[in-house]
């Protein structure tokens, strides 16, 4: 009977341990800012000339509202899942979100579109914001927020926000695996090499903006994309493996660049998210994380549709994207998404907290 009455005592205490937690990391990081492609674009697509857009349904249906809002998935994507992990909004807005404004911003916004990539070439082939170009849009944010809660407490925010950076998978897909151009003024580890380049000179422009916390993705397995896998014939529509190698040689690369940086810029601090392994193995056996399905997306036949093709017209998708990796041909969907993030964030929070 002693030891039962210390169990309620003992729950509170976790409890409000975890409330402390909880508050520090909001401390510690009062915005989460993000930059990169499709895979943590919140809509700022929405709002420019490009046929790759996902702001219709069945996109969105599970997120809060079944609201399709310009994120390449059924519901939320990795920035939202980690926002809400550090204490801040459930949901990161886009930039370019006329439904939002500076105050919905000053806790977190997104910067990211789908398409893009360090190359500004990859951003040419869909008409999309080029990666330089969102660092522009940033510094205009940065004019907004000094305007909006004052110069020195802006600052703050800017040295204390934490920011994600993920791309880097259209650049060889969409670009350098696509057309002629790139390979032929680059073997594919000069590019990789080239890549790494742009990387660090966005990271090296960022921290002169104040920057100094700084998550960066590597690829994925996308060499098991079901795009990827749905024309790869000679290999009966599995992986295509030597993609797989490009990434896992990639992510080498800027796991290097992350070495580097912490040792060359003074109060940087930056963390290589490594979502290739964890991702890899949700692909290899979907059944050991509640999936059924991995070769293919939930989205209409789920081998090559994706934005306008991925529509609710479609009689072919799927009624429960719960059971799938993927939402479309490309992109992950909320479940697979969550648990990325979920692997992900006790370093993060470590990292940053």
């Amino acid at each position: 009977m002693a030891k039962d009455r210390y169990i309620p005592g003992l729950l509170v205490t976790i409890l409000l341990l975890k409330l402390v937690y909880y508050v520090e990391a909001r401390a510690k990081v009062p915005a989460v800012i993000v930059f990169g492609d499709s895979s943590v674009d919140a809509g700022n697509n929405n709002v420019i000339s490009t046929v790759l857009k996902s702001n219709f349904r069945p996109y969105g249906r599970d997120f809060e509202g079944g609201r399709p809002t310009g994120r390449f998935s059924n519901g939320r994507i990795p920035p939202d899942f980690i926002s809400e992990a550090f204490g801040l909004k459930p949901a990161i807005p886009a930039y370019l979100d006329p439904l939002y404004n500076i105050s919905d911003f000053a806790t977190g916004v997104c910067f990211a579109s789908a398409g893009t990539g360090y190359d500004n070439t990859t951003s040419n082939v869909l008409n999309v914001i080029p990666f330089w170009k969102e660092l522009e849009n940033y510094k205009e944010y940065q004019n907004r927020m000094r305007a909006y809660v004052g110069k020195k407490k802006a600052n703050v925010i800017f040295h204390q926000a934490l920011y994600l950076m993920s791309l880097g998978t259209n650049d060889f897909l969409e670009n350098y695996y696509t057309f002629p151009g790139r390979r032929s003024q680059f073997t594919v580890i000069q590019y990789q090499d080239f890549l790494v380049g742009l990387a660090e000179n966005f990271i090296r422009d960022l921290y002169a903006l104040g920057g100094r916390k700084i998550s960066l993705t590597g690829l994925p397995p996308m060499g098991c994309l079901p795009l990827e896998r749905a024309t790869n014939f000679m290999d009966q529509y599995d992986c295509v493996e030597d993609y797989n190698k490009v990434a896992l040689e990639f992510n080498g690369k800027l796991n290097s660049l992350v070495i580097k940086l912490n040792k060359d810029l003074p109060g940087m601090k930056i963390f290589f998210a490594n979502v290739y392994e964890i991702f890899n193995q949700i692909i290899r056996k979907p059944f050991s994380f509640g999936f059924e399905v991995a070769g293919r997306a939930c989205c209409s036949t789920g081998t090559f549709e994706m934005s306008y093709l991925c529509n609710e017209h479609n009689p072919f998708t799927c009624t429960d994207a719960t059971k799938y990796v993927f939402w479309d041909a490309f992109h992950p969907t909320e479940k697979t998404n969550k648990i990325i993030s979920d692997h992900l964030l006790p370093q993060l929070l470590a990292t940053f907290a």
